[in-house]
């Protein structure tokens, strides 16, 4: 085995460390796109997707290049590596692989320029997704205790639904909850042995909202801060991309 020092590079990825923080981009990658799309001078944009703007199968529009439309897709879906604030925008878009139209092929675009968390309507669709969440956080929590780095306190997971904080705090079985399968009540288990935390927060809080809907310029840069997505001038001690 061969020590190589810090990590500088991985699957097209930079990896900037320091004394503090552990940074990880796609600057190359990224430019690289604007480069292959012909949008090296394009003007950026704040957000991903126009707010209140719906995309649909036929919008009138001309039909688009589908090859190029789903080498944009593919690029983007990759760059959420980094940047999970334009999945949604990437996931949405990919929806319109089969035959695009300019309309699609030019939000596709907008998002190229841009500079574990479900959310659902119902006490019950987040309920079963705090659950799946609590897999995923008891998964995680093994991984680190394998690698000497227990955690003691319960990971915490935030939930905007107050029903749903209900439900999964009660230990008694709820007529209205019965059709629930079984399995995702285990997250009653996990809160009572403080393997995690439910906490509330409030909807405008809910950094989920950034990966499943177009928010306005404002709300999404916060959310996207909240997300630790951030400009590596901002990180303290000397950053070099």
């Amino acid at each position: 085995m061969t020590d190589l020092g810090l990590l500088h590079h991985f699957l097209g990825m930079g990896v900037v460390q320091t004394d503090k923080h552990i940074f990880i981009h796609q600057k190359k990658y990224a430019m690289k796109l604007l480069e292959k799309f012909g949008m090296r001078d394009c003007k950026s944009v704040a957000i991903p997707l126009v707010v209140n703007e719906k995309l649909c199968k036929e919008d009138g529009s001309e039909a688009a290049d589908e090859s190029e439309f789903r080498q944009i897709i593919g690029s983007l879906l990759y760059l959420t590596a980094t940047r999970p604030d334009v999945m949604f925008a990437s996931s949405l878009l990919a929806r319109f692989m089969h035959n695009p139209t300019k309309k699609h092929m030019g939000t596709a675009k907008r998002a190229s320029i841009k500079q574990s968390t479900i959310a659902l309507s119902t006490a019950e669709a987040e309920y079963v997704s705090a659950a799946e969440a609590t897999s995923q956080a008891k998964w995680l929590r093994f991984v680190l205790e394998d690698f000497g780095e227990e955690q003691v306190e319960g990971t915490p997971i935030l939930c905007d639904n107050t029903s749903a904080l209900a439900m999964a705090r009660n230990p008694v079985h709820h007529q209205k909850t019965r059709h629930i399968s079984r399995k995702f009540h285990f997250i009653r288990e996990a809160i009572q042995a403080k393997e995690i935390e439910l906490i509330y927060c409030k909807t405008e809080d809910q950094i989920a909202d950034i990966l499943t809907k177009a928010l306005p310029k404002d709300w999404f840069v916060r959310l996207r801060s909240l997300l630790g997505v951030k400009s590596a001038k901002r990180l303290e001690g000397s950053v070099e991309i």
